[in-house]
This record gives C-alpha cells, sequence and structure tokens, in this order.
C-alpha cells in the first residue's frame, strides 16, 4: 500500500498518524507511507524520529480577522496545493489520510483533483474546521468519539473507530504499584495524584499546585507533578521565593517531564489535568477518575467538549480556567480522595468511554476504501 499522511502542528495531529502509519508498516511491511508537513511544527522532529519521509509544504492555519499576515497565510496555503499535487503525482498514493489541522486543506484538495481516495481522522469530540470543510468531499471520516459523530450529521460517511494512543492500561500488581511511587520518592501506600499540563505545561495549573503546595493543603494525598521543562525553572524560583525546596517537599515530587508516564499513570489514583483528545482517551483506557482543567484557547473551545464526553459518563470532573484557583482545585481534589465509592464508579465508568483495538478499526478501514 501507497499512503500519504497529512500531519502538522502539534502532537495531537502528529501521533495518531505515526500510530496509523505503523499499523500500515505492521500489517504491510513492503509499504511505503510519507508525510506531508510544514517546516515549523513538531513533525519535523516526531516524523523522522518514527522513521517515515517528511514533505514540507508552506501552509498555514487561518485566523478569524482580516490582517496582512493572514492575507499572507492565506495566499501560501492556496499556492501550496499545487505543491502538494506534485507530491502526490510522484508519491502515487493509494489512499490520502489526514488527521486535521490546516495541513489537510492543501492535501486534501489536491487528492480530490486527482482522484484519490481520502480517509480524515478526527480525534477530538467537536470536529475541526479542516474536518468540517471537506465533511462532504471525504470518502471516509474517522472519529475519535460519538460525540463528533453526532456533530457531523450531514457528512458522508463517518465511522467511530476510536483515537490511537500511547499510554494503554497496564494490569499493575500491588507490589508494583508500591514500586512505582518509591522509585518517584513517594509514599508506597498513599494516594497519588497526578498532575500534568501537557508537554510545555499549563501556567494556571501551576499556579494553583504551587498554593496547595506551599499551604500545605495536601495532606490526604501525595502529588506528582509534571510541570513542563519550560515551567519546571520557574516554579522552582516562586517555591524559593518562600524558602521551599523543590528537590524536598514532603508528600510531593516535582519533574519537568514524566518519561515513563504510561507507568505512573497507571498506579495514579486521581488525575488532573489539560483535556487534549489524546489525554482524554488514554485516561478513558487506563480508568483513572480525572479532574480536568480545558486549555481555554483551544480552537473552538474543543477541550471543553472533549472533558464533557468523561465528565458526563460520570467519570471526570470539570474546572474551567476561568474559574480555577487553589482553593476550588483543592476542594474538588479532596472530595474525590474522601469518596472511595465514587472513586471507583470514576474508574469503571472511563473504562466504559475507551474503544478498544482502534489501530486494527483504522486499518481495517483504509483498506476497504483502497481495495
Amino acid at each position: 500500500m501507497r499512503v500519504i499522511i497529512a500531519a502538522a502542528g502539534t502532537g495531537g495531529h502528529i501521533n495518531p498518524g505515526i500510530a496509523i502509519a505503523n499499523k500500515v508498516m505492521e500489517k504491510e511491511p513492503d509499504s511505503r507511507v510519507v508525510f506531508i508537513g510544514t517546516d515549523r511544527g513538531l513533525e519535523n522532529d516526531l516524523v523522522p524520529r518514527a522513521g517515515y519521509d517528511l514533505k514540507r509544504i508552506d501552509a498555514h492555519g487561518i485566523e478569524r480577522k482580516l490582517t496582512v499576515q493572514n492575507i499572507k497565510n492565506l495566499y501560501a496555503t492556496f499556492k501550496s496545493i499545487n505543491v502538494a499535487k506534485r507530491i502526490l503525482e510522484k508519491e502515487k498514493p493509494d489512499v490520502v489520510i489526514g488527521t486535521g489541522g490546516y495541513i489537510c486543506v492543501p492535501v486534501v484538495m489536491a487528492a480530490k483533483k486527482l482522484n484519490i481516495p481520502v480517509v480524515l481522522h478526527e480525534s477530538n469530540a467537536f470536529p475541526g474546521i479542516a474536518v468540517k470543510l471537506f465533511k462532504k468531499k471525504a470518502d471516509k471520516i474517522l472519529v475519535g468519539f460519538k460525540e463528533a459523530k453526532e456533530r457531523l450529521v450531514d457528512a458522508k460517511n463517518v465511522i467511530v473507530t476510536g483515537n490511537p494512543i500511547k499510554i494503554k492500561k497496564l494490569e499493575l500488581s500491588d507490589d508494583k504499584k508500591k514500586k512505582i511511587k518509591k522509585d518517584l520518592g513517594l509514599d508506597e501506600d498513599k494516594f497519588m495524584v497526578l498532575v500534568f499540563g501537557g508537554s510545555q505545561g499549563a501556567q494556571s495549573i501551576n499556579r494553583s499546585l504551587i498554593e496547595i503546595i506551599v499551604n500545605k493543603k495536601n495532606k490526604n494525598y501525595q502529588i506528582i507533578w509534571a510541570a513542563g521543562p519550560e515551567q519546571y525553572k520557574k516554579i522552582q524560583e516562586k517555591l524559593e521565593e518562600v524558602n521551599v525546596d523543590i528537590n524536598n517537599i514532603k508528600d510531593v515530587k516535582i519533574v519537568p517531564y514524566i518519561y515513563n508516564m504510561e507507568e505512573v499513570m497507571n498506579a495514579s489514583d486521581l488525575v488532573v489535568c489539560r483535556s487534549g483528545a489524546m489525554t482524554i482517551t488514554e485516561i478513558a483506557c487506563t480508568g483513572k477518575p480525572a479532574i480536568f482543567i480545558p486549555f481555554p484557547f483551544a480552537t473552538e473551545n474543543h477541550q471543553e467538549y472533549n472533558a464533557r464526553v468523561l465528565v458526563n459518563a460520570g467519570a471526570a470532573e470539570i474546572i474551567l480556567d476561568k474559574d480555577l484557583n487553589s482553593e476550588i482545585l483543592s476542594n474538588t481534589i479532596l472530595k474525590i480522595v474522601k469518596d472511595k465509592k465514587h472513586l471507583k464508579e470514576m474508574s469503571e465508568n472511563a473504562l466504559k468511554i475507551y474503544i478498544p483495538d482502534v489501530e486494527e478499526k483504522i486499518y481495517k478501514e483504509i483498506k476497504e476504501l483502497v481495495k
């Protein structure tokens, strides 16, 4: 099979593309998979690292306001349709797959000009602009949540497949969980709250956590906190201002990044985080109760829509970023920590949301189209 995958910008677009590519190569090792991205996003690191060729075009996201830069970006994006067309003519793909975002616009338009089948994958509960733009032109739209399908009622062909993710559920023994906590420098037996804000951290979450730690509000639980590489130094300085050593806080471990996130998430009792589509799916897969603080500036507020999927299922709580402070966050954590019955119900409800065998389902849909 010859495949072109359009994926650019953030890990939320690129990682699903890589997961799909890996499944194609697993099933058909003689396949050729080529990515199309830009020279600006994470694709320049993630795609070559995964072992795939990356072709670049000059595509841009378009803001909803009239500026000189926006006009230039719009011109460059439409000009890149012909560049994408030349790549497709050379590669002769059996199918073009887009994982959402602005890169899909020129690549899908080029594919339609050449009558190449198009599959789109939408990971968010609220479909993005690119997917909505091509909802009647794409041969198939694969979605991560049934809520996305409900918002694409007049689309040509929508199938709920789930989202491909890196972090999966591990069947950890009590001894293994204790070891993971001990390796983090935490109490083996105490309730553990995992906090993170994405690879770059989240300033509003960080501010609230600092206050909780400084005021020692976490007496009923311990915290493992991935602050984000860019934020870690700032947090260290803030704590030093009140004579708190970041490396020596009772029941708190703060790190720039958690490299064994799959193990740590599975060993945790509660997760506090943003609500990107991949994060939501990983939490559902691992069956972790969660408190979501959606990133308020996400396109079309899609992180709140994502969070509501688990909130409505009784698997999570939500605190909007504008309402977030240390008191609200502390009270919400404590409410969950103290109610073991509710904690168990949240976990069970999260597991019900997860769709298994995602990559297999996606491959099946692609293969049917290519035939």
